[in-house]
């Protein structure tokens, strides 16, 4: 009855990709688009009950090892569900105003969804790079959504292209390792490896691959053009709950794969990369008129953050950048949603930050929830967002990493300025002429109100979570 197992460990991934076909035949066969949107946000409702009920249960492995469930899969399946879920709750309004209000659109997110689930819980480099590119595959497709649109094409090509590129790199670091070991499961090649020019270029390209998929300095150049053409709760959906799904797997191969020694010597690469990342993300969000880039060069930056809590090591590192995932998941989905409203009343242009102007007392409740991301966002107390900065750099303090430490949180401070500097313009500049705005839907008010409430709520009282992390990585990895 092994397959009862094997089935019971990734129900998650399994709820999602039969809700997936659900809405795919349903959109063949012309039934509404609104019920389309409905079985989706059920299914993923159910997936997401059936991942927080994995994180009470055991440990372990199935599908002959190819996956993990409980403990760290099953938290990280529960944050890349917890976007999935936000990101198609607040996207219906925005899908009908542009014609993407169907089925097919909704069944792309679900499949997307199940790579992210597959990455999440991966034990093998097979079924890491199948859930990589199921992943890819469907952000390749929702990039280009808006195909009447040239920055939709040139988001969907750039994406497909580079993403191709990095894919070579994965796919050949995976043939390497192989080569150089003999096996593909994490734990197998922990236990066979040795310190050979060809594991260690193995290692190199796999960890090339994965850095591209972050976003992180130097691979990060595809970012700023894919967020600025990609619907915007899709943008969302991308910038949280595929970022999310990816750092849990880099936990996996750094804890899992890479025999202690060889963990320790990537650390000093993960911390170059870290500074190049926040510094440069931080940089060039300063200078940015366009708050959609401005978003997604925040997202590079928060992807260096991440990365410090990684370079630190240690269970508390981990743990810092798993409640850190979960903190960029709600304010972000937030963000994009009440940008993604604006948009709906006055077009897909409506992204200069000089649009803004006077903004903030059209609608007074979106106003307030784009205020309260930010300011989370930016890392400002008592949001969640400063809580998850907190945990990562502590943890890289107490690891000794005190240099990188600084260099994160003085990042952090320089992003205050363009973050604040919407709210200036939402408050404090007069709108250039009068601009008509429709009252918001009741879902999504209620929605955005949710995620405001978890912003709030986790930053004030974030101590048993992050307890709990620290406990599901410790008994999980051996660090």
């Amino acid at each position: 009855m092994n397959y009862l197992h094997d089935l019971q460990a990734f129900l998650p991934g399994i709820i999602v990709a039969v809700t997936g076909l659900t809405a795919l035949l349903m959109d063949a066969f012309k039934v509404k688009a609104d019920a389309s949107h409905a079985v989706s946000i059920a299914g993923l409702v159910a997936a997401l009950i059936a991942a927080i009920l994995a994180l009470t249960g055991g440990s372990g492995e199935a599908f002959s090892g190819m996956i993990s469930y409980g403990g760290v899969a099953a938290f990280g399946s529960a944050i890349v569900l917890v976007g999935a879920l936000f990101s198609v709750i607040i996207s219906r309004d925005y899908f009908e105003d542009y014609d993407l209000h169907t089925g097919d659109v909704y069944a792309m997110i679900l499949f997307a969804t199940v790579g992210m689930l597959a990455l999440a819980t991966s034990n093998d480099l097979i079924s890491f790079f199948l859930g990589l590119e199921t992943m890819s595959i469907c952000l390749y497709v929702m990039a280009g959504l808006m195909k009447q649109e040239k920055t939709g094409a040139e988001a969907a090509l750039k994406y497909f292209l580079l993403g191709a590129f990095s894919t070579g790199f994965l796919l050949y670091g995976i043939a390497l390792i192989y080569g150089a070991t003999g096996q593909t499961g994490f734990p197998e090649i922990a236990a066979t490896a040795e310190p050979t020019l060809l594991f260690f270029g193995g290692s190199a390209m796999l960890l090339i691959g994965i850095f591209f998929k972050l976003g992180a300095v130097p691979f990060h150049m595809w970012t700023p053009d894919v967020y600025q053409g990609t619907p915007t709760p899709l943008t969302g959906f991308m910038a949280t709950a595929a970022k999310s799904a990816t750092f849990v797997a880099f936990i996996l191969v750094l804890t899992r794969m890479l025999p202690a020694a060889e963990a320790g010597d990537w650390t000093n690469v993960i911390q170059v990369v870290a500074i190049l990342t926040m510094i440069i993300g931080n940089l060039i969000a300063l200078v940015q008129d366009n708050v959609k880039r401005m978003l997604a060069y925040s997202s590079i930056a928060h992807a260096g953050y991440l990365l410090v809590g990684l370079a630190a090591g240690t269970a508390a590192g981990y743990s810092g950048v798993l409640y850190y995932l979960f903190a960029y998941t709600v304010m972000n989905v937030g963000a994009f949603g009440v940008i993604a409203y604006y948009e709906r009343n006055h077009g897909l242009d409506f992204t200069s930050i000089e649009s803004y102007a006077g903004l903030g007392f059209k609608v007074p409740m979106m106003g307030v929830m784009l205020s309260i991301f930010l300011f989370s966002l930016a890392g400002i107390p008592p949001f969640v967002g400063f809580i998850g900065k907190y945990y990562v750099f502590a943890a890289a303090v107490n690891a000794g990493l005190v240099p990188l430490a600084i260099v994160g949180v003085l990042a952090s401070a320089a992003s205050v300025y363009y973050y604040l500097r919407v709210m200036v313009y939402l408050y404090f500049k007069e709108s250039h002429k009068d601009l008509p705005m429709i009252a918001p839907g009741n879902l999504f008010k209620g929605t955005l109100a949710v995620l405001a409430v978890l912003t709030i709520y986790y930053g004030v009282e974030p101590v048993l979570p992050f307890s709990g992390l620290i406990e599901l990585i410790s008994s999980y990895y051996t660090i």
